[in-house]
């Protein structure tokens, strides 16, 4: 289970690699409520996946930092991998289908990620793959959600 103090120290380790994105009012509202949104899309990969790829990346230990990274990703948290790897300077490779959107691949690749595209099968094969590479090479999965350590 997540705790306060693992938020913060989440907190402390994104300081000043993510915006701190404010609460913008929601102008189409229902009658008596207020929404609001957070704009993630000026965090510099355009998402907030980079908060969860960063965090990750950057609780490694110096042994499975030297080791690189891998994930599987049709795109935002292929880029927010590629980011984080890049800026600590950590191997990234990502597994990603590929149908996935040319622009992610190419953006993915320009930040320095190794792309291992699969023709065939959906998000379970593409973690699959991902999970035997990690293996071979004593990569670290950075899994896209639901990762609590």
């Amino acid at each position: 289970m997540i705790t306060l103090a693992d938020i913060r120290a989440a907190q402390a380790r994104l300081e000043g690699v993510t915006l701190k994105t404010g609460l913008v009012p929601w102008p189409e509202s229902a009658p008596g409520e207020q929404w609001f949104f957070k704009p993630e899309s000026l965090q510099p990969i355009g998402a907030f996946k980079l908060r969860g790829g960063y965090n990750k990346i950057a609780s490694l230990s110096p042994a499975e930092r030297a080791r690189g990274v891998i994930a599987f990703s049709s795109g935002n948290h292929a880029q927010g991998v590629a980011y984080a790897a890049r800026s600590l300077g950590i191997r990234a490779v990502i597994v990603m289908p590929a149908r996935a959107p040319e622009i992610k691949r190419v953006k993915t690749e320009a930040m320095g990620a190794e792309v291992i595209l699969l023709a065939e099968g959906g998000e379970e094969e593409w973690r699959a793959h991902a999970e035997a590479l990690a293996a071979d090479q004593g990569l670290t999965m950075v899994p896209p959600f639901n990762d609590e350590t």
